[in-house]
């Protein structure tokens, strides 16, 4: 009996064994996660900066605030619209027997075009000619006998009745022979629109009929039967049809209703060539419900051809110029939101302003905020903040580069600005590491 108590208590004793090796797992993985959150605490903390960098001025380019003018312009969208364009067609039917003019011609208002068979014309022209030469030496013989019975009525020669009856009949005469010279005038016209001159200046089109077609008269393109001969533009001067937003309307009417003439230039697709210089000379007379803009008309004198119709350009509408007011380069304007700014610059450190920019133009902008002569930052602008010490840079930009901006479109830097600039990027590298 002992010596089975003593097997059964001898083979119970085992199972704590798995319980110890659950422990010291349970000890590894909190281990290993102290050494990953050790890791992870040492990344992430702050560095400290360098020794030397601390509180070092940051080398900038600086500009200078001005007095001056600058133009209040509004920029849209327009087309090249010939002053007058004229679509000549046949007013009579008859074969063309001459073309007087080259495609694409300069014409003068006058000047032969097309010349269509006239001999019909002619030959009616002649026989009202001759009707009409009859009925008047019938009228001169009526009028004769008129003076001949008014003389013989003073001698009472004759009865009153035949003076009367010749009276009358000398008024049938003249009536006739009104009507003899109107189918003599028309009769003319027709002849005259044989011979087909320009109506207007203007370059003309490509040719659409030969000599030997048959025309046949007709006053538009509407008419099935009519034939178009050619089309005339004037393109001297000519004009451009923009749109302007309904909001700027009331200053541009305000500027023509005091008399101002304002000046339109215009440019070509890619708004970088001018192509002629101009002046607003119509407004229309409603606005377009539907874009909220209303339609204007600038004259040009394009004595160079510049201007082609139909032609697609940008124009610009000077409204007015603002005098003597604030101005500074646009590149040295920031923007946080909504807020505009400048850093300027005051005893060797960058004081951040906030400004009201207004008006923009070639480069400029119009501000408020800031005095004319003082000196602003003007590159950096990702290094500097308010009462940032700073140095200003002494060496002038590159050839075609404003200072603190990239490049002008076109410019070319020598090899010598490349290899410097080079250094420079291999310094701030250097630095940086």
């Amino acid at each position: 009996m002992s010596v089975q108590t003593t097997n059964l208590k001898f083979k119970s004793a085992p199972p704590k064994a798995p319980k110890r090796g659950r422990f010291l797992r349970v000890l590894i993985w909190i281990a290993v996660l102290g050494l990953f959150a050790l890791g992870f605490y040492l990344i992430s903390m702050p560095k400290e900066a360098p020794k030397g960098r601390i509180g070092a001025p940051t080398t900038i380019t600086t500009t200078t605030a001005k007095t001056g003018s600058i133009g209040v312009y509004l920029d849209a969208i327009g087309t090249v619209t010939p002053v007058y364009t004229a679509s000549i067609f046949s007013q009579v039917t008859g074969v063309v027997v001459g073309v007087n003019y080259q495609e694409g011609q300069i014409v003068k208002k006058g000047d032969p075009l097309v010349d269509i068979d006239d001999r019909q014309y002619q030959a009616q022209l002649t026989q009202a000619q001759g009707a009409l030469e009859r009925d008047q030496n019938v009228l001169a013989q009526a009028e004769m006998d008129l003076a001949r019975y008014q003389t013989a009525w003073a001698r009472n020669g004759v009865a009153k009745q035949l003076l009367d009856d010749q009276g009358k009949l000398v008024l049938q005469e003249q009536g006739t022979v009104k009507n003899d010279e109107g189918a003599v005038a028309f009769d003319q016209l027709q002849v005259e629109y044989c011979h087909i001159k320009a109506p207007i200046p203007g370059r003309v089109g490509l040719r659409p009929i030969d000599p030997g077609n048959l025309v046949t008269a007709g006053t538009s393109a509407i008419n099935s039967s009519a034939t178009p001969l050619l089309v005339i533009t004037q393109i001297q001067p000519i004009t451009v049809v923009f749109t302007i937003a309904e909001d700027n309307l009331g200053q541009v009417m305000e500027q023509l209703r005091n008399g101002a003439k304002l000046p339109v230039d215009v440019y070509d697709r890619a708004a970088q060539t001018k192509l002629a210089s101009g002046e607003l000379i119509a407004v229309d007379n409603q606005i377009d419900t539907t874009t909220g803009t209303v339609k204007v008309r600038a004259s040009f004198g394009n004595d160079d051809f510049a201007l082609f119709p139909n032609q697609f350009v940008n124009a610009r509408l000077l409204v007015k110029t603002l005098q003597d007011v604030t101005l500074v380069p646009s590149s040295a304007i920031q923007q946080n939101g909504q807020t505009s700014f400048v850093y300027v610059i005051q005893d060797n450190a960058a004081q951040l302003r906030n400004i009201k920019a207004g008006v923009s133009d070639n480069g400029f902008t119009q501000v408020e905020g800031v005095n004319p002569g003082d000196v602003l930052a003007d590159s950096s602008f990702d290094k500097l903040q308010d009462n940032s010490k700073i140095t200003v840079a002494t060496g002038k930009p590159g050839p075609g580069q404003r200072p603190g901006g990239p490049p002008k479109p076109g410019s070319q830097e020598t090899p010598k600005t490349q290899e410097k600039a080079g250094g420079e990027e291999k310094q701030s590298g250097n630095k940086g590491s």
